[in-house]
């Protein structure tokens, strides 16, 4: 399988949601038992909450800061990032091209 950013990019926004009145700012590429690959792209701020799977975060573009429990960490394109299930995070400061790929995996509640 093959995931194109470009492809996934011209589908933002997806339909509108409580958390995303303008519209999603993520976008499922594909998913195998486990596992899911998504296109996380937020604009202005970044509303999500904590995920119920261990996630990885690979920044595509743009640059900004990720917040995850107390510890804030720059990032600019190519930095990558493990979120534990639970864990609060959050992006902040981000730039308008702001684009990362996400991969959930395993167990709710993450891999002991």
């Amino acid at each position: 399988m093959k995931l194109s950013m470009s492809e996934l990019s011209a589908r933002l926004p997806g339909p509108p949601s409580g958390a995303w009145p303008q519209g999603e700012r993520f976008m499922r590429g594909f998913a195998h038992g486990t596992m899911s690959v998504e296109l996380y792209a937020p604009r202005g701020h970044d509303p999500q909450t904590p995920h119920a799977q261990d996630e990885l975060y690979f920044v595509m573009q743009g640059r900004g800061e990720l917040r995850i429990g107390d510890a804030c960490h720059d990032f600019e394109a190519g930095d990558a990032f493990f979120v534990p299930a639970g864990m609060p995070h959050r992006f902040g400061n981000f730039t308008d091209d702001f684009a990362a790929w996400v991969v959930f995996w395993g167990p709710q509640g993450g891999e002991q």
